[in-house]
């Protein structure tokens, strides 16, 4: 019992010095510092003159933090990781909810790794022959669909030089485009969302719950009032 007692108290010391009120202001100095020194390490002509000073006190202000991070986990254990989610509660809530949608996102992630296969096999079989560079062969024609999904340079770098070859070829890339980015993508979103609503709809109690309570409190409320009168006779 001792040695737990003795344990808490230096744990406690710990967490009185970093939450001391000199501390946190120094803390707050030090990053107000290195931010103002992250941006003159911008400049070439800073850098050249007082290059090495700046990186010096950088390094010095990237200790003094690594410090209190390992005092403050030294002081809480396991509980400094669990602060971090529940400090938050909407952290917590997403944390919750992202966990919860995992097994209906794998749902949807097997879905679109279909769609591409299938638009990929119909990608090489139709522009293999002309594009090897693109869709040479199933694997290259994966990611140059997975660069179209995410419409970087999908028209200019891919489509229109296929199309100049190909003319119809627009209407694959735009039937995979609407499958591939808006439905897939929606379909991901939809998911997350309905299970953040499942998770918070979870937290709340039921209405038949409240009433319980309700009911409760006021049986509650009316025994003390026999009690008093019951005193009074």
């Amino acid at each position: 019992m001792e040695y737990v007692a003795n344990t808490s108290g230096w744990r406690q010391s710990i967490e009185n010095f970093i939450g001391h009120t000199k501390v946190q202001h120094t803390l707050v100095v030090l990053i107000v510092v290195n931010a103002l020194i992250l941006g003159l390490e911008t400049s070439q002509n800073i850098m050249a003159v007082a290059g090495y000073e700046l990186h010096l006190i950088d390094q010095i202000i990237l200790w003094i933090f690594i410090g209190e991070l390992a005092l403050l986990m030294t002081a809480r254990g396991f509980r400094f990781f669990l602060r971090l989610v529940n400090k938050i509660d909407s952290m917590r809530k997403v944390v919750i909810g992202l966990l919860h949608s995992l097994p209906s996102l794998s749902s949807v992630f097997g879905l679109i790794m279909v769609i591409f296969y299938v638009f990929a096999v119909i990608a090489t079989n139709m522009f293999g022959s002309k594009f090897p560079d693109l869709f040479g062969d199933l694997g290259t024609t994966m990611f140059t669909l997975f660069q179209v999904m995410t419409l970087e340079s999908w028209s200019e770098g891919v489509a229109r030089p296929v199309m100049e070859i190909f003319p119809h070829a627009w209407l694959f890339f735009v039937i995979f485009i609407f499958i591939a980015t808006f439905v897939i993508i929606n379909l991901f979103i939809a998911v997350i969302v309905d299970s953040l609503n499942s998770s918070k709809q979870a937290g709340q109690p039921k209405p038949e719950e409240l009433v319980l309570a309700e009911l409760r409190i006021l049986r509650d409320e009316l025994a003390e009032l026999r009690h008093q009168v019951a005193g009074r006779k």
